[in-house]
């Protein structure tokens, strides 16, 4: 899902070196015949192109992308074909529908041997493994550091200034009923404020002239003031990874972020990948998985998907380390609650913001 996603072949050749530290098993007999596996993911899925070369080489396997739609049709999709799947493995159920996918019975459960290199709050969301996570980002406000140089305004430092009249008609969000990153900052509010509190919240923000349009596209590059849009508001929900990408993607070239994150606003996502249930080619799924979270995958993703990798000893690119901001406490919510009251919160919110 995810941050300013766009190719970016940087990684790419570092595959030969990396893989041989973290080598894939190869196929086991089951493989006599050669395989072509479906990986299955939304659109914004943009790993180096040959990212896989490593990997057929290693098992014999090949694989071949089907994308279709964002995270929420994939997943949609996806739980009305369990036990029938038209993949072997799927990409990009994040924590926000991961209940909904493990309620429909998508996945065949896998531990993979990189389990032992991820954070243990991580692989903590899936104890039974039907899905292995794959990367972590973070939702969070962004800010446009020279519009408020040049009003002399201190940015907001919690989602409580955002109500404040000094930010007034400064905020602009994608919509949780169409946006990934717009569900994550309605969960943030629930997160900080309480299911008895974020309603009043929520009327406070509408009060203040929060401005809600349908996608982050929208949101991001023609309402923000500090993206390429230069559009009238200077805060925007967006990632915690966008002002490293408005490095990398500047030109002419920039040496500092023009943006930056409001750390105490973050939502943390965390993004997973599984065996489809009823796959023909379950061990061959394993072992893609396993790539999946190789370091040699993993280290492709900050400058491709703008994510963060899982591995622990997947290093971070210098963009990354230079112009990335995570907060050391981010907002959370459980995969299990979320996908209880989802529906709730959003009519709730439909109601409040809309109506």
């Amino acid at each position: 899902m995810l941050a300013l996603a766009a190719g970016c072949a940087s990684s790419a050749a570092r595959l030969g070196a990396v893989a041989a530290a973290s080598p894939v098993p190869a196929a086991t007999a089951t493989s006599a015949a050669p395989v072509t596996l479906t990986l299955l993911a939304y659109d914004s899925f943009t790993p180096s192109a040959g990212i896989f070369d490593a990997f057929t080489k290693e098992t014999g396997i090949e694989v071949q992308l089907a994308l279709g739609g964002d995270a929420g049709e994939l997943v949609t999709k996806a739980a009305l074909t369990a036990g029938t799947p038209e993949g072997d493995v799927l990409w990009g159920v994040d924590n926000t529908l991961l209940s909904r996918a493990l309620q429909a019975g998508m996945f065949a459960p896998y531990a993979s041997p990189n389990l032992a290199h991820m954070d243990a709050a991580i692989t903590a969301l899936v104890p039974e493994h039907d899905a292995t996570p794959v990367d972590t980002g973070d939702v969070c406000i962004n800010y446009d550091i020279a519009w408020f140089k040049e009003h002399n305004l201190a940015p907001p430092l919690t989602l409580q200034d955002l109500a404040s009249a000094a930010y007034k008609d400064l905020l602009v969000t994608p919509s949780p009923l169409t946006a990934s990153p717009g569900l994550a900052f309605l969960l943030a509010t629930v997160a900080e404020f309480g299911e008895d509190g974020w309603q009043a919240y929520w009327k406070q923000l509408r009060a203040n002239g929060v401005l809600v349009v349908d996608g982050w596209t929208e949101a991001y590059y023609t309402e923000f003031s500090g993206s390429s849009g230069k559009g009238s508001r200077p805060l925007v929900v967006s990632y915690g990874s966008s002002p490293p990408a408005e490095v990398i993607y500047a030109d002419p070239p920039i040496s500092e972020a023009p943006t930056a994150v409001v750390l105490r606003t973050c939502f943390r996502q965390v993004e997973f990948a599984g065996v489809l249930r009823g796959t023909a080619h379950e061990r061959e799924a394993q072992l893609l998985v396993d790539y999946l979270t190789s370091v040699a995958f993993q280290e492709d993703l900050p400058l491709t998907m703008f994510v963060y990798p899982v591995h622990q000893a997947a290093a971070l690119p210098e963009a990354f380390t230079k112009y990335a901001q995570r907060p050391a406490v981010p907002l959370q919510l459980d995969p299990a609650r979320i996908a209880a009251q989802r529906s709730v919160w959003l009519d709730e919110w439909t109601t409040l913001v809309l109506r």
